[in-house]
């Protein structure tokens, strides 16, 4: 029998999560709050959260800094984010949608070895790798398609996939299958409009690993043409004296695509996640 909730009960349980969210929140607010300070009172310790001296100037300095040949442009290090962004997430999403939904429904030689195969790649972290990439892609370097190429075909991402391409009866695709549909048409037409929850689950996580990503762009970038945001926010911090209220500015730039991308897909999002916890 299912246990029902007091009043009582209820009001604690949501006091209890305010709190927690409140205190997750304190750094992001942290760094909101010290991006519209001077840069002499960003680290006063828990008076930083005082909201005194705000202004802007922290955003327009990070600009004026940034817009000249001999720096580099911030639009241009956004730009190169935001496009090897979209090519790992789009492709990704392809590449491992159609990967996941060959070894799920598909039947051919060898295809538990390979999804075995694809379990497996998933306990390698990428660090372990890095270096003999680099010396396999060294005449690459400086280049977008290698910044982003190593990473559009991903193992979890597949698992994913797999695990929710399971869930999906597999009557749906017999009666698509005796209307004269084939695996592509199915695939496309079918199975793709029923995944939108795995879909956008693989594509925030996919984005937010791309957009955060730091050691692959230290590896194979030094031409600032071609520098993603990551890397140029650790240049821009290395620069003495180091002003900590323009590096929160930075930071907040940095945060804010993450923040768009996570509401545009945050109802399928939500699906997904209440969908795997039914089932489950």
């Amino acid at each position: 029998m299912a246990m029902t909730r007091t009043p009582v009960r209820r009001v604690l349980d949501y006091a209890v999560l305010s709190v927690l969210a409140f205190v997750f929140a304190l750094p992001a607010l942290y760094l909101f709050l010290g991006s519209l300070k001077p840069s002499d009172e960003v680290l006063n310790g828990l008076s930083g959260f005082l909201p005194t001296h705000l202004s802007f100037d922290n955003y327009a300095a990070v600009f004026d800094s940034l817009n000249s040949d001999s720096t580099g442009y911030f639009w241009q290090f956004m730009g190169v984010s935001v496009l090897l962004s979209f090519v790992v997430v789009t492709g990704g999403l392809i590449v491992n949608s159609m990967a996941a939904y060959g070894l799920t429904r598909l039947k051919w030689r060898g295809q538990n070895a390979v999804f075995t195969l694809v379990l497996l790649l998933m306990l390698i972290p990428f660090e372990s790798v890095a270096v003999p990439l680099f010396y396999m892609f060294n005449g690459q370097r400086n280049t977008l398609y290698i910044q982003a190429l190593p990473f559009v075909a991903n193992a979890f991402a597949i698992y994913q996939f797999h695990t929710f391409f399971k869930k999906i009866p597999p009557s749906i695709e017999e009666a698509a299958r005796l209307d004269g549909a084939g695996p592509w048409r199915t695939f496309f037409a079918i199975i793709v409009p029923m995944s939108r929850p795995v879909f956008a689950s693989v594509a925030i996580l996919t984005f937010l690993i791309q957009w955060g990503s730091f050691l692959w762009p230290v590896l194979m970038v030094s031409d600032p043409s071609v520098r993603p945001l990551p890397l140029e926010m650790s240049v821009f911090q290395g620069q003495q004296p180091p002003d900590w209220g323009q590096i929160l500015a930075f930071g907040v730039l940095l945060v804010l695509p993450v923040l768009v991308v996570f509401a545009f897909f945050q109802r399928w999002f939500v699906q997904g996640v209440a969908s795997s916890a039914v089932k489950g």
